[in-house]
């Protein structure tokens, strides 16, 4: 089992730097298909050599990818997701407490929830075509009540679930494929 560490995600810089939509292709695609070189990712996303070699750079200089020593030869540099459970800024106490943080957590958590969207709508577009996987998915809504502190436990136990079933996507087995688990839990208005 891989170790997941919780990072607490508050410095504006590493949410700006993690916010940009380029950065968020290369993490989001290192997470789900593994390692990769600077040079690989610019031929899959159609951007310049350059440009991916600064941005992944930028996402290791703030601990979100690492160097693959293993896979890396001389100056051929294999880059992989550093295992994290990251958390976004939650609302601060004080209104003008880190406002650039909470700015940019805001704007991070929306691309999350953009891409849980997207990744959705593309999967139930044509749910026949994953197969087996399609039949094992599930979508559900459900509700309890709770007290506040019940919820963020209720949370908790969540990411602990999802954390016990990741891996890393080179120790996976034969025929499997990368799951998108999209979960919201909040007061319904």
């Amino acid at each position: 089992m891989m170790e997941i560490q919780r990072r607490d995600l508050s410095d504006p810089e590493a949410l700006k730097a993690l916010a940009h939509p380029l950065r968020q292709r290369l993490l989001t695609r290192l997470q789900r298909r593994g390692p990769a070189t600077s040079a690989i990712l610019a031929a899959e996303f159609g951007e310049d050599r350059g440009a991916t070699s600064y941005h992944l750079r930028c996402l290791a200089r703030f601990g979100f990818i690492e160097v693959d020593a293993d896979r890396s030869a001389g100056r051929r540099k294999y880059w992989r997701a550093v295992p994290l459970d990251l958390r976004l800024p939650g609302r601060p106490a004080d209104a003008d407490a880190n406002a650039e943080a909470e700015a940019a957590g805001v704007e991070l958590g929306r691309r999350w929830r953009e891409q849980g969207e997207h990744d959705l709508a593309a999967f139930l577009a044509d749910e026949r075509a994953f197969g087996e996987f399609g039949d094992a998915a599930l979508s559900s809504i459900g509700g309890t009540t709770l007290t506040a502190a019940e919820l963020a436990a209720f949370t908790e136990e969540y990411v602990a679930l999802l954390n016990r079933w990741r891996r890393d996507p080179d120790e996976a087995p034969e025929g499997a494929r990368h799951i998108t688990v999209v979960f919201h839990a909040f007061p319904t208005p």
